[in-house]
């Protein structure tokens, strides 16, 4: 692949990148389980790949810049090797990023989140930034939900989600020797094997209730065992096509 990167750049071609490619593409992760098969830096892993087409495919008009590998994580560390930002460290950091980035001119930035866990922070991020620097575009995206048609095409269970059959596809496609293929397992995949907490956390009610993953077998929703690389390349195009259109008419926006 071949597109401006802010990490490889001196200063003063980052100067001139001002101009050139007005957007800032900021993906975001975690450190954070993703049961035995698969590498705890897999949402950051998802948020570069996406991030990188997406900076490609906007031919010189977009800079792709460092990952932040951390993200809100509560949830998952119960298990060894998860590594979690607070809900507010996590906005503090994003906030001054962000700050950095329009000190030096830029005043449009997306970020993509690889990890759900941090949606409810970067909203926040948002509006805050609405206050401190009202004339700046700023946009999130997650990455799974963008794909909703593409994973109703898999084999899912009726219980699925982190770890299982969609964020594994996404793996085996974008770095398939961070699977230990062998160590797959399925999770929890029925509505039957939920605690009532875990059950109510995922109710469609409307109120949101928090749920640790140690509630779930093995950390995983889901079954990872039955897809391919295949599945994950029409997940990953999918949402590079929705995220690359919106990025294309932010940078004409005016």
């Amino acid at each position: 692949m071949g597109f401006p990167e802010l990490a490889t750049m001196t200063t003063v071609e980052a100067t001139t990148a001002v101009a050139a490619a007005p957007l800032v593409v900021l993906p975001v992760g975690a450190q954070e389980q993703h049961g035995p098969g698969m590498a705890m830096c897999t949402d950051t892993v998802r948020a570069e790949g996406v991030a990188s087409r997406v900076v490609e495919g906007l031919a010189g008009r977009a800079v792709l810049a460092p990952a932040l590998p951390y993200g809100v994580s509560p949830h998952h560390v119960a298990f060894a090797g998860t590594m979690s930002l607070t809900a507010a460290t996590f906005q503090t950091m994003i906030n001054e990023l962000i700050d950095s980035l329009y000190d030096a001119g830029w005043r449009k930035i997306l970020i993509i989140t690889g990890h759900g866990g941090n949606a409810p922070a970067l909203s926040v991020v948002a509006q805050d930034q609405l206050q401190l620097h009202p004339e700046l575009w700023l946009a999130w995206s997650p990455i799974t939900a963008l794909a909703k048609p593409e994973i109703a095409q898999l084999d899912v269970t009726s219980v699925h989600g982190h770890s299982g059959q969609a964020e594994t596809a996404q793996m085996q496609f974008l770095a398939p020797e961070l699977v230990r293929d062998a160590e797959l397992q399925p999770g929890t995949t029925e509505v039957s094997q939920l605690t009532g907490r875990a059950r109510l956390s995922r109710s469609t009610l409307g109120p949101k209730l928090a749920v640790g993953f140690d509630s779930y077998h093995q950390g995983v929703l889901g079954d990872p065992r039955q897809v391919t690389a295949e599945d994950g390349k029409l997940i990953i195009d999918a949402v590079v096509d929705k995220i690359t259109r919106f990025a294309q008419e932010m940078i004409m926006g005016d």
